[in-house]
């Protein structure tokens, strides 16, 4: 450490994005099982501007002040006396349990894994709630078989775009449903049909689907139900589902979490630095425009990920 100050973004209380304040703070010290990370790039979450908002103050108050933010890629600074998996001068990325919004963070071991060379900083940043969260989707709870045929809402975002790839990945056939500007992109992506949400309703188009991952929620989850097949699986990362309604239909619907371990991280990564999955990196910002990272994530219209470069 050159420096026992740093830039920090925090929230001193609920509200909106002129709550996010740019300060001069000391920097963190690691704890024995922790390690001290220069960050390099921060992953903006549509989760960090809603628990800015105060959204999730009943189930899950913060502690004012805090840094905003989980997913990080960045250099290791400093090590805790316990620490043996990580050393000084790695490259790592993954979960920090202390906020991501700042020049050095600490957190605990088990939330990283190395950043293979063949990916930026940026593109590891975004693995943290993005690809992790569709790998969670589709292997841990959806059980995703080749040949199945899965219909991904909201399949150019930050969440979707990995899962299309993924999911073809995987052998699947994927169908994607986005605006019309995005139809091109998530062909790309290798979705074999896609459909612009805007235009028609996709239960007009498609039925009788294997899977359905939600990552859009309201009126979209709720048409979903009735396209997936007997014996299918419906989860959604942004509504609440009904279990009474799945029950009726014979399909299983689950909310989806990302509980995903160091390893399932570290196979992630992999499988992105040989190249069958690529981040879509939509926005960058740096530090400073915290503010204008948090107001593009909350039109809920983006392409890929939104991360800040650090």
């Amino acid at each position: 450490m050159k420096t026992s100050k740093m830039q920090a973004i925090r929230v001193h209380q609920y509200g909106g994005v002129e709550e996010l304040q740019l300060e001069s703070i000391e920097c963190p010290r690691p704890s024995d099982n922790e390690v001290l990370i220069r960050v390099c790039a921060a992953g903006v979450l549509p989760i960090d501007w809603k628990q800015r908002q105060g959204i999730f103050k009943h189930l899950r108050p913060m502690q004012f002040p805090y840094i905003p933010g989980s997913a990080i890629a960045g250099i290791i600074e400093g090590v805790g006396k316990h620490v043996t998996k990580f050393q000084i001068g790695q490259e790592v990325f993954g979960r920090s349990s202390a906020g991501a919004y700042a020049e050095y963070i600490t957190t605990d071991i088990e939330r990283l894994a190395i950043k293979p060379p063949e990916l930026s900083f940026a593109e590891a940043a975004s693995i943290s709630g993005g690809a992790t969260t569709a790998w969670q989707a589709l292997f841990v709870n959806g059980n995703i078989q080749k040949g199945q045929r899965v219909l991904i809402h909201g399949a150019a975002g930050g969440v979707g775009s990995f899962a299309v790839q993924l999911a073809v990945w995987q052998g699947a056939q994927v169908i994607g449903t986005c605006s019309a500007a995005n139809v091109e992109m998530v062909k790309a992506l290798g979705a074999s049909e896609v459909i612009d949400y805007t235009s028609c309703k996709f239960e007009d188009i498609v039925q009788e689907v294997d899977m359905v991952l939600d990552t859009v929620g309201g009126d979209a989850l709720e048409r979903s139900y009735a396209v997936v097949k007997r014996g299918g699986v419906l989860l959604s990362f942004a509504g609440q589902i009904s279990p009474e309604k799945a029950r009726e239909l014979g399909i299983r619907a689950e909310f989806s979490n990302t509980l995903l371990s160091a390893e399932a991280m570290q196979e992630i990564a992999q499988v992105m630095a040989d190249g069958h999955v690529k981040a879509i990196i939509s926005h960058s910002y740096p530090l400073h425009a915290a503010r204008d990272a948090h107001i593009q994530s909350q039109t809920g219209h983006g392409r890929g990920r939104i991360v800040l470069e650090i």
